[in-house]
């Protein structure tokens, strides 16, 4: 074959490599069973500082903010680009969502895309529905969607995955202080607690609370989508895969409970879709563009919302 005749060699969608997966062990060990860790310790040490208002507020404060770093930031802003935002917000809301634990943006993002592409076939990294059949694969498949997958997986090609993204300066630079940011997430409530508090104990507090716990909790409630409302939950829209809503639990989840909406209309920045599915996520968003922050909101028509409704 002749150089002009040569097809070009396909980009690599996945990359598996010994290195890869001793970097996805460690992180997993640190953001994922570490915060096991640190909210027992945080149980531990109600024996020394009592739970109060303090740490309340600490973690919900802390809960709050990174996961709107992750609702609005990694997932409807860099993986969907379902509206465009200033510069200074965006990079904002990376550091918040970078903050979370759960990943740096370009992986999260690279990850999400690779979901949204297999969702619940062969390539989907974190599908329930994958392990055979019967209650003890489902048990199997929750489990694996919940939390095992994030020991050891192919790694998605960020080059193929986030083209868009790389091309940002501004968002590869926080990217690649994505560690540093975590443990700003850990250092904020600690410091915050010892100040309000004029305490030791306080600060020791708000770094479990505001910190371990605040990490524990948000990631649960994140898996927890990835995991059951690929199972159970209503489906009013057609999407190709099993995605679920799970409204009773849209408050908490910032509005990413509304599942089946999301994948049924994924470049939407509202996943409720109507007014009266809470949906916080959206409703920041919203705000941003009432301010002249975000632009170019993409939510579907009336039409073609009919037009795929089942239920």
């Amino acid at each position: 074959m002749t150089e002009d005749t040569a097809q070009p060699t396909p980009r690599r969608k996945t990359i598996s490599s010994p290195y890869i997966h001793r970097l996805q062990r460690r992180h997993f060990l640190l953001f994922d069973v570490l915060p096991i860790i640190g909210t027992a310790a945080a149980f531990a040490f109600l024996l020394v500082r009592p739970f109060g208002v303090l740490e309340l507020a600490l973690l919900f404060l802390m809960w709050l903010v990174t996961g709107l770093g992750v609702t609005v930031g990694y997932h409807r802003l860099f993986t969907h680009r379902t509206f465009k935002a200033a510069p200074w917000v965006a990079e904002l809301l990376a550091v918040l969502g970078s903050m979370a634990g759960q990943g740096g943006v370009l992986s999260w993002v690279a990850l999400h895309r690779r979901h949204h592409e297999y969702s619940d076939r062969e390539g989907d990294p974190h599908s329930p529905n994958l392990s055979g059949g019967g209650l003890a694969g489902a048990i199997r498949g929750l489990a694996h969607a919940h939390f095992l997958w994030m020991r050891r997986h192919e790694y998605p090609n960020i080059v193929h995955y986030a083209p868009d993204l790389i091309k940002d300066r501004r968002l590869v630079r926080v990217a690649r202080l994505y560690y540093y940011w975590v443990a700003l997430g850990l250092l904020v409530p600690a410091v915050l607690g010892g100040v309000l508090s004029m305490s030791w104990t306080g600060a020791v507090s708000g770094l479990l609370w505001g910190g371990f716990v605040r990490i524990f909790v948000l990631e649960h409630i994140v898996w927890a989508i990835n995991s059951f409302l690929h199972m159970f939950g209503t489906r009013p829209y057609e999407s190709r895969e099993n995605s679920h809503n799970g409204g009773i639990f849209a408050l908490v989840t910032l509005g990413e409970s509304w599942h089946n909406n999301h994948h049924a209309f994924p470049e939407s920045p509202s996943f409720g879709l109507d007014w009266y599915r809470l949906d916080p996520g959206y409703w920041l968003i919203r705000l941003f563009a009432a301010c002249g922050l975000a632009s170019e909101l993409k939510v579907p028509s009336q039409a073609r919302m009919s037009a795929k409704r089942i239920a």
